[in-house]
């Protein structure tokens, strides 16, 4: 399957399982991204459009983060700690966002550490 064609029915996947997820001020979406080096989460309210908190493997107050890469084990970690951010800030109910991928290994594991800290979702 050519590049073009791949990247368009991934757009076309993530775009049909955005219709149906939206965060609101009392159950944000937390949005989960994996990059080939770095894992990205961010919990959005989409009513008012802003990001409520964020945690990612580049961010500069991850502990150890030069060690973190887009694998299980990071998942675990930043899991862990974006369900932290997202308590800091008063928010213990999420809508998940997996964006079109698909529900294991790394996205299995960093729900599983949310929910092990305090998310609900």
């Amino acid at each position: 399957m050519q590049h073009a064609k791949k990247k368009q029915l991934r757009q076309l996947r993530q775009w049909r399982i955005r219709k149906k997820v939206v965060g609101t001020t009392e159950r944000p979406r937390m949005s989960v991204i994996f990059s080939n080096e770095h894992i990205y989460v961010q919990f959005i309210d989409d009513s008012k459009g802003v990001t409520v908190a964020s945690a990612s493997t580049r961010a500069k107050a991850t502990p150890d983060r030069e060690k973190l890469a887009a694998n299980v084990e990071s998942a675990k970690k930043i899991g862990t700690l974006a369900a932290e951010a997202a308590k800091g800030k008063g928010v213990t109910k999420v809508v998940f966002d997996r964006r079109g991928a698909r529900y294991h290994g790394k996205v299995k594991a960093l729900a599983d550490a949310a929910r092990e800290a305090g998310l609900q979702f």
